[in-house]
């Protein structure tokens, strides 16, 4: 009787949790596909900050010629703003971008569980974090899914999806089409630590933190060897800054632990900056200083 209902649903409301870069990139996009948006934060003044980062982007197309006024207010028209979880309780998918945390993720899933009707499916934006995990929490594991988009969410085309140990054939076609609606390149990953992006990423990154570390060449050095040498669009510590170093050390602890291996160990130096707040381009100082 779950699958049939299922089957009749149509993907049209789409809840995004968490209004910050990556959370208004996704609400953005799935709102430009045509999809009704609720953008959900804790506070007002979080959804009005990522509602600003929408606006601005939506101008930027704009002035390009990309779009009209007409097609940029469409777009806005298209999101709701909201401040509890039990708007869920009319919505088709929830795609969660809150704060790379296992016990404040499982928090919202098993929340969303109760709230969301039984077709809804939950998806997770995380970077690194298991699904099957996240989907424990809840008593419909079938339906949870990860959907790892990629910064700047309007720009890059990846989309990780990433099935969790019991997620449903029939939810990753879903999920598959629905990215495929938003302009995005969806590409199936197994359930691991970092997936495929982070986990090949996040060591070069953390290498490059330990070649400055370790004296090897300056910054400026380093970023300029993988630009031009390997045709890199941008320096690792460059990236690591807009990345947003905690992040990094997240995720690097995230692989540490999840496999029990030292080449994972995060660099010294990464610590000692994320304990000073140099946190990179968000703080306005990271690898290099930003006004």
């Amino acid at each position: 009787m779950r699958e049939r209902k299922r089957r009749k649903v149509m993907m049209e409301k789409v809840m995004v949790i968490g209004a910050g870069q990556m959370g208004s990139g996704i609400a953005q996009v799935c709102a430009q596909a045509g999809y009704h948006v609720l953008l959900n934060d804790l506070k007002e003044d979080f959804i009005e900050r990522g509602l600003g980062i929408i606006n601005k982007n939506l101008s930027r197309q704009v002035e390009k010629g990309r779009m009209n006024e007409e097609q940029k207010d469409q777009v806005l028209s298209n999101i709701t703003a909201s401040t509890t979880l039990n708007d869920a309780s009319n919505v088709d998918i929830v795609i969660e971008a809150a704060v790379e945390n296992m016990k404040v993720k499982t928090n919202i899933f098993a929340e969303l569980d109760k709230i969301a009707p039984q077709h809804t499916i939950l998806a997770s934006n995380t970077s690194s974090l298991p699904i099957t995990e996240i989907a424990a929490a809840t008593n419909r594991p079938d339906q949870v899914i990860g959907m790892h988009f990629m910064n700047p969410v309007p720009v890059m085309k990846l989309v990780e999806i990433i099935r969790g140990l019991a997620t449903a054939d029939e939810v990753y076609k879903k999920i598959e089409e629905m990215t495929k609606t938003l302009n995005k390149i969806p590409v199936e990953v197994n359930d691991f630590p970092g997936f495929v992006s982070n986990r090949v990423l996040m060591p070069m990154i953390n290498e490059a933190i330990y070649t400055l570390y370790e004296g090897v060449a300056s910054k400026e050095a380093i970023d300029e060897v993988m630009k031009l040498g390997m045709n890199h669009p941008m320096g690792p510590l460059t990236l690591a800054d807009f990345i947003g170093l905690d992040t990094c050390l997240y995720i690097m602890e995230t692989l540490h632990e999840g496999f029990g291996d030292d080449k994972y160990r995060p660099c010294p130096l990464l610590r000692k900056y994320v304990k000073a707040g140099w946190l990179g381009r968000k703080a306005g100082r990271g690898f290099y200083e930003y006004n």
